[in-house]
């Protein structure tokens, strides 16, 4: 099973099962790619029979395979994002009201039990045009980048509206510690100034609210920062733009959030460890290498095996030395 913050669909997942009596031969059969959803979770099986099980995702059932005699079964499947996503316009459609709202209805358009939670402060927007054909998942991701957040589909199968926690001020979840007792197996580190801007210029305009064209530049104004505008690393500016901008605060909020991810990834890590199914993409982990040195990471990566032990690589973003 594999989570990654960078996709679209941010979970996937290859599940194994040894009983060739699951493979489907009818569209009613409950295994049948009509539908079909997997519920996955893993966990650890107790002394006294007892589990504790972490959920993983759940996922569109899409395709099913396997030798109908000996097996096994090979399950393959997306999270839910999948099913707005394949939903495409079949006529124009605008999204109007606020931030929350209209991914809200973007996403009950296809899921209409699906439960939506946010962690953001909601904000009015500019009404959005959609053509034929365009992808809504796509439209529910920009309106919220607009904003500052993501939108993805949890562990539990609940969509999300929420921000990048801060690296700066995240508390860890999880310690990987080369000591013994701990769960570190390898690690490395690199940095890169790819993707890492010190400046965000937002843009908004809407023709069809006659609204006039809204601007503002938000940039790194910390002397100290060493991504400071201006500084040695030089102006890096990153543009984003959305008709659902109509005024220069809205503008400003969009840029001010963008920046704090834009200026963010400089730095990368691949981490292997015993696996942790709890975590998720952003969360914060302390490291502490071999050497003794410390660092904490925020993680943008990884997967899950689903057999008992297993490798457990981490990609994370945003490293840097803890005390």
């Amino acid at each position: 099973m594999t989570v990654d913050r960078s996709q679209a669909i941010r979970r996937t997942c290859t599940v194994s099962c040894p009983d060739p009596s699951l493979i489907p031969r009818t569209p009613t059969d409950q295994l049948a790619t009509y539908g079909a959803r997997l519920r996955v979770a893993r966990g650890v099986e107790y002394g006294d029979g007892s589990e504790e099980l972490v959920p993983l995702g759940v996922f569109r059932l899409d395709s099913v395979d396997g030798d109908v005699t000996d097996g096994p079964v090979n399950l393959q499947g997306k999270s839910l994002e999948a099913c707005v996503a394949d939903d495409r316009f079949t006529e124009p459609y605008t999204a109007t009201g606020t931030v929350v709202g209209a991914i809200t209805a973007l996403i009950q358009r296809s899921i209409p039990d699906a439960d939506v939670i946010s962690t953001i402060v909601d904000a009015p927007i500019g009404s959005r045009a959609f053509d034929v054909e365009a992808d809504p998942w796509a439209g529910a991701q920009e309106i919220a980048a607009a904003a500052g957040a993501d939108v993805y589909a949890n562990a539990d199968g609940v969509f999300v509206i929420a921000t990048l926690p801060d690296l700066q001020n995240a508390a860890p979840v999880w310690a990987v510690e080369a000591v013994e007792g701990g769960v570190y197996i390898s690690g490395t580190r690199a940095m890169s100034a790819d993707g890492v801007f010190n400046g965000v210029l937002a843009k908004g305009e809407n023709t069809a609210e006659n609204a006039p064209p809204v601007q503002a530049l938000v940039v790194d104004v910390d002397p100290g920062s060493p991504t400071y505008w201006g500084g040695p690393f030089g102006r890096r500016p990153k543009f984003i733009s959305s008709s659902t901008l109509t005024t220069v605060n809205a503008c400003t909020q969009a840029a001010g959030l963008e920046l704090a991810k834009a200026r963010a990834p400089n730095a990368s890590g691949d981490i292997s460890s015993l696996p942790n199914p709890a975590l998720e993409p952003g969360d914060v982990i302390r490291v502490t290498h071999p050497d003794g040195t410390r660092e904490l990471h925020q993680i943008a990566s990884f997967s899950v095996p689903l057999d008992e032990g297993g490798d457990f690589p981490i990609t994370t973003i945003s490293a840097k030395e803890d005390s």
